[in-house]
């Protein structure tokens, strides 16, 4: 049995196709500023160090922003937060794209962007229960999800082409241009809604994180839920060592990069898979199993497998790690909708946080291996350790319905 809702039934939706179009040109826009940056700061600094700790800049300032600024979603209407920040962040790009901006306000203002992006993203995800409902809104999870996947694909493939036609100046302008499509998009395509939370009256940031970190903890099925989407942490390891496996197994540049493909392959395949051919009920009983799927493939890199083998194995653990669709759909549906935007910006930050602590073990425990391969494989066998509990945590309190 198939689910009822069809992507053609979601995409007649009018606010979920401005939010999806949206959605789609920032990300490509993204993709292309996160090469053009790298580009720029290897060309004045002529290291490879700085270029990392730039790339990283693009993701680590969502640990504090999440859990401050994710509240704003609750606090004021969520289409003013979305279009507010898709204008912050289009002139702030705008900046950066500066001939000759010097590297420590490049930096600050970076870091700015980033800020930005999590009232953002908290007051999308928050604003999309209310356009869609029932396995609607899961299939429209799912698209977000593919969107989000495909275009930091298409991204990556088409930024160094972009940045080597057209420059990291003009990369970056290019980048602020899709922030301001969007700020229009979703301000003519997304119905205004009033605040769901107390935006008149004064809260303090610490009683909105603590109100947020309440919502979660007292709920056993939240826990559960924020428990087996950090397992994302162990997961993402081979993304990290994506460059020094190929070289391990014989490869280049190419073979890196069919390895980075794989994973988000694999994630757009099982979304597509879980969210068309199997039953609601089914995707919320399988959350669990399917995250251990996620992990377990990646414990056979022990075996130091050859491209084909590991490419594979990486498929099948995004095919996997498609369940987080179903956790965070069921995670948003059970938290109150005016708390909906603090709650995601503090697990959403959690979720960053892990995968940053992956990448740093997997290159801190690669240096002590000596083997990419068993670094892979042995931080894998720590996940299911972790894994396994938080699989029997959500076969206790799972629904037996979908919400």
């Amino acid at each position: 049995m198939t689910s009822t809702a069809t992507f053609r039934q979601i995409l007649a939706v009018g606010e979920l196709r401005a939010i999806w179009f949206a959605e789609l040109q920032s990300i490509l826009g993204d993709q292309v500023a996160r090469v053009a940056l790298s580009v720029l700061v290897f060309q004045r600094t002529n290291s490879a160090t700085w270029p990392a700790l730039t790339y990283a800049l693009t993701y680590l300032p969502d640990l504090i922003g999440g859990p401050l600024l994710g509240g704003l979603a609750d606090r004021f209407p969520r289409r003013a937060v979305m279009v507010c920040s898709d204008v912050v962040r289009a002139l702030l790009v705008a900046v950066l794209a500066i001939p000759g901006i010097p590297l420590p306000v490049l930096a600050a203002v970076l870091v700015v962007v980033q800020l930005a992006n999590a009232p953002f993203t908290a007051a999308q995800a928050a604003v999309l229960p209310s356009v869609l409902s029932g396995d609607h809104y899961v299939l429209g999870q799912s698209l977000m999800k593919i969107t989000n996947q495909v275009g930091q694909l298409a991204g990556f493939a088409l930024g160094g082409a972009v940045i080597a036609t057209i420059g990291p100046g003009r990369g970056l302008a290019l980048d602020a241009v899709t922030f301001g499509i969007s700020a229009v998009v979703l301000r003519l395509g997304v119905r205004a809604r009033p605040a769901s939370g107390p935006a008149g009256r004064a809260t303090s940031t610490l009683r909105r994180l603590s109100s947020g970190a309440r919502t979660i903890w007292r709920d056993r099925r939240l826990r559960a839920l924020v428990g087996l989407a950090w397992l994302a942490g162990f997961v993402i390891v081979p993304e990290g060592l994506a460059v020094p496996y190929a070289a391990e197994i014989g490869g280049g540049a190419g073979t890196a990069g069919l390895l980075l493909a794989a994973h988000p392959a694999g994630i757009v395949l099982g979304v597509f898979v879980l969210g068309r051919l199997v039953r609601p009920e089914v995707r919320l009983r399988m959350v669990g199993i399917l995250a251990l799927g996620a992990i377990v493939p990646l414990a056979a890199f022990w075996f130091r497998p050859s491209l084909p083998y590991a490419a594979g194995l990486l498929v099948l653990s995004g095919m996997c790690a498609a369940y987080q669709v179903t956790a965070s759909t069921t995670f948003m549906r059970l938290v109150p909708d005016t708390e909906r935007g603090q709650a995601f910006g503090l697990a959403g930050s959690g979720l960053i946080a892990v995968q940053g602590i992956g990448l740093i073990a997997g290159g801190l425990l690669v240096g002590v291996l000596g083997s990419p391969a068993t670094t892979v494989s042995v931080i894998a066998l720590a996940g299911l350790v972790v894994a396994v509990p938080a699989t029997r945590a959500w076969r206790h309190v799972a629904p037996l319905h979908p919400l």
